[in-house]
């Protein structure tokens, strides 16, 4: 073999090194991008948002990642004409704005009340704060 052979298999071996490389990388950022769609900055299931719900009193689109916290469910009663919600919740921000707490004092009409998907109590947000959507675990689960 001369020595012009060994170069040009050495520079086909590193090409193929680097190839090899780059596809690895693309590989993980295409999966880092799936992950990253599929959940909130939380790490939930953005099963509201990817299901296109609207608010039953106005229409509006119920979230974008940052609009919906999960309500624990000792914070929600059961009442005549709907769910009183009474307690703190929790709005994952964006990591550059922190979270953002509400104190939460509301009746939840029925007719207002969504099926929640993952059987948790969960209220999404207005700009101002105010409730937009509301979801609940279907009765008897």
């Amino acid at each position: 073999m001369t020595a012009v052979e060994d170069r040009i298999r050495l520079a086909a071996r590193d090409f193929d090194q680097r190839c090899a490389a780059l596809a690895l990388l693309t590989l993980v950022l295409w999966l880092c991008v799936g992950v990253a769609c599929a959940h909130d900055l939380a790490g939930n299931p953005n099963w509201i948002a990817d299901g296109h719900y609207t608010s039953p009193v106005d229409g509006s689109h119920c979230c974008g990642l940052a609009d919906c916290a999960v309500v624990e469910k000792g914070d929600v009663t059961e009442v005549k004409g709907g769910l009183h919600v009474r307690g703190r919740v929790t709005y994952r921000g964006a990591s550059w704005e922190g979270d953002i707490v509400h104190e939460i004092d509301e009746l939840v009409p029925h007719r207002e009340v969504q099926p929640s998907k993952d059987g948790r109590y969960w209220r999404c947000r207005r700009p101002s704060g105010e409730r937009r959507c509301f979801f609940a675990p279907p009765p008897g689960s």
